[in-house]
């Protein structure tokens, strides 16, 4: 019995004496793999990272351009009084895009198409869409706003090869209410 106790005591010391030394292995190449890690990141997640935010920002503000154009033609498109009111249409839009901190552009059109063809042709007023609309019910005379909005913005980031200054623009339609 008792050589049967010490083969296994001795084995198992073994076995230990076996763990300790891969351990002292393993515990030299730690360092190894941190290293590896800072400079992938270092490499490739710094540069991702920057690229992920230019273009967040740059997305940012082309929405915000684009919700003003039509925060703009919700609000003339309520009826022709409010269609014809440019310096209302534009302090809407204006009021749309406080948070892109630059100067928006706002062009307000109003334009009427015949209902057969609203993506034909455009009358700048409503006589010559009323002329050109014959056809009694089935064709008659839209009046339409076209907001357009533009924003020269400055991206967070320089790139090489990519310009100083970003123009975003927005364009939104609505049929005009009577």
């Amino acid at each position: 019995m008792r050589h049967g106790n010490q083969s296994v005591l001795l084995q198992a010391g073994r076995r230990w004496l076996a763990m300790l030394a891969s351990r002292r292995a393993l515990a030299d190449e730690a360092g190894n793999a941190l290293i590896e890690v800072a400079l992938v990141l270092s490499i490739l997640g710094v540069p991702l990272l920057t690229g992920t935010i230019y273009f967040g920002v740059m997305l940012l503000d082309s929405i915000i351009v684009t919700n003003a154009a039509h925060a703009a033609a919700e609000y003339g498109m309520t009826s022709s009084t409010l269609a014809q009111n440019n310096s209302e249409i534009i302090a809407a839009a204006q009021a749309e895009a406080t948070g892109l901190g630059v100067t928006l552009n706002v062009t307000p059109n109003n334009y009427y198409a015949c209902s057969a063809a609203i993506g034909g042709t455009q009358y700048s007023t409503q006589a010559a869409a009323n002329t050109a609309c014959t056809g009694g019910t089935n064709n008659h005379a839209l009046e339409f706003l076209q907001v357009t909005t533009s924003a020269t913005v400055t991206p967070p980031y320089r790139f090489p090869g990519l310009s100083k200054t970003v123009t975003l623009t927005g364009t939104s339609v609505q049929e005009v209410e009577e």
